[in-house]
């Protein structure tokens, strides 16, 4: 477009607009100006506003200086014409930016729509290239224009306009802040009732899963509490490497401006990583460890981890919700008195561990497969909860997947939350398979059930103190009781 365009007319026959201040001789016809007679006009504007040019005559613009600097003529009059209003933005910038201490020339972003290629974009960059040898923006950034559900443009007479005060009214502004951040804004935004409504079931997730984290971190002090990387289990450094993920990500979106995919990533994290894994395996540990327990106390660090920097990276977007978590985030305030005075958070290299993300990833497939066979038997009222359930799973005996299984049943266990994981000889009838021609069947456990972590084990009863529940919980009791 900067190629071809025709040459630039700044000059317009309009009866409003920015006057152009040039004065015509009546006595020897030139146009003129000097810097005293621009300082005089400017002096006007700057007291009366643009209106002045029209509504003073030109000795009352320039007082002593109403002289014409050739042949000394008194007889001036002013040139009626506008300045064509590409021209008026184009340097807006050298106006605004300059001048205000909390700016500074380049800005950083210029946001428009995409109509603005040929106006506002291209006015200024022709404008700040002629008078100070570059462009006026760091970036650039162009958007579509907002379209209803079916992808029509949005206009009274079609009836398919929805204000934005009718949204905050009915969803509140944290939903109408994530309808700009998740629309993909390099084409049309669609906006409807239904996917607002989408949305405020999305953000209900994401504001139930900070609350169940702050929920579990009531009894949680950072500073006293949190346990080194060095002193935690593998499933805790694997949240943890998936949350420096996150953060890379998500700093990588938001330097290049794509809202959209900050929303989706922290969306699909809090659903599917924390809300449908970690989160949910985590609650025997919280709930039925002693509240100081080692292991409970590095699920509660992760987790304050998690949140931490969860807050900090959803703020821009959902920047009410944000600072009502910071509120009530253990520790926080001793960071920042606002989260959106705390820096984003960083990521860790210590964490990446790629060899340990290979390890847990292949764990996952298994429980993937695990959750497979549990909807079959669900289904076929084999069993109801999965504590109810034995998960038996079969590997080729000369496999890596074998030794894999073997090695970390513990782990298998809790993070498919069954209340016994087995290794078996043989699955000849299986429920459902998975990589590297694994097996797997969910059968009922046959031990009696624990009145306090509802697993079934053979240990229920075997503390008579404690009859109803399994000899772990009778542990917990008993310190909780000798307080």
């Amino acid at each position: 477009m900067i190629a071809t365009r025709p040459d630039w007319c700044i000059s317009r026959q309009r009866a409003w607009g920015v006057p152009i201040i040039v004065f015509k001789c009546g006595d020897c016809g030139k146009h003129v100006l000097t810097e005293a007679m621009a300082k005089r006009v400017v002096e006007a504007f700057n007291n009366r506003g643009a209106d002045a040019w029209f509504e003073m005559s030109p000795a009352e613009l320039l007082g002593d200086q109403a002289r014409c600097p050739h042949c000394g003529g008194e007889n001036l009059s002013k040139e009626n014409d506008i300045l064509d209003v590409w021209f008026d933005s184009g340097v807006s910038q050298a106006a605004v930016l300059p001048t205000r201490e909390e700016l500074r020339w380049p800005s950083d972003l210029y946001l428009e729509g995409s109509d603005q290629h040929r106006g506002w974009f291209h006015s200024s960059l022709l404008c700040a290239v002629g008078t100070k040898g570059g462009p006026p923006y760091k970036a650039v950034l162009t958007h579509g224009f907002v379209v209803d559900g079916e992808g029509r443009k949005m206009s009274k007479s079609l009836g398919n306009v929805i204000p934005p005060q009718d949204v905050i009214k009915r969803y509140g502004a944290e939903i109408l802040r994530l309808w700009v951040a998740a629309e993909d804004y390099t084409d049309d935004i669609r906006l409807s009732n239904e996917i607002l409504s989408q949305l405020a079931e999305a953000y209900r997730r994401i504001r139930n899963t900070m609350r169940f984290m702050l929920g579990n971190l009531s009894d949680f002090d950072p500073a006293k509490d949190m346990v080194k990387l060095e002193d935690m289990g593998e499933l805790e450094r694997f949240m943890l490497q998936r949350l420096n993920a996150l953060i890379t990500t998500l700093r990588s979106a938001y330097e290049r401006f794509a809202f959209h995919r900050v929303y989706h990533e922290l969306h699909t994290f809090c659903v599917v990583d924390l809300s449908g894994f970690y989160l949910d395996v985590l609650k025997d540990r919280l709930y039925t460890f002693h509240p100081s327990d080692p292991a409970r106390r590095a699920a509660q660090s992760v987790i304050w981890r998690l949140a931490d920097a969860m807050v900090r990276l959803m703020a821009p977007i959902l920047s009410f919700t944000a600072e009502e978590i910071w509120d009530h985030l253990p520790g926080a305030k001793d960071i920042a008195p606002s989260v959106h005075l705390a820096p984003f958070p960083e990521p860790e290299p210590t964490l990446a561990q790629p060899e340990l993300a290979e390890k847990w990833q292949r764990l996952m497939g298994v429980r993937k497969a695990v959750n497979t066979a549990m909807d079959v038997a669900r289904k076929a009222k084999i069993v109801g909860n999965s504590l109810e359930a034995t998960a038996e799973v079969w590997a080729p005996q000369d496999s890596g997947l074998h030794k894999l299984i073997s090695d970390n049943l513990d782990s298998l266990k809790e993070i498919t939350i069954v209340s016994e994981f087995k290794l078996v000889d043989d699955i000849p009838e299986p429920m459902a398979e998975g990589e590297e021609g694994l097996k797997v069947r969910i059968v009922p456990n046959p031990h009696p059930k624990c009145a306090r972590c509802w697993m079934q084990l053979p240990t229920v009863g075997s503390d008579p103190d404690y009859p109803d529940v399994c000899h772990r919980c009778a542990g917990v009791l008993r310190r909780l009781e000798s307080k």
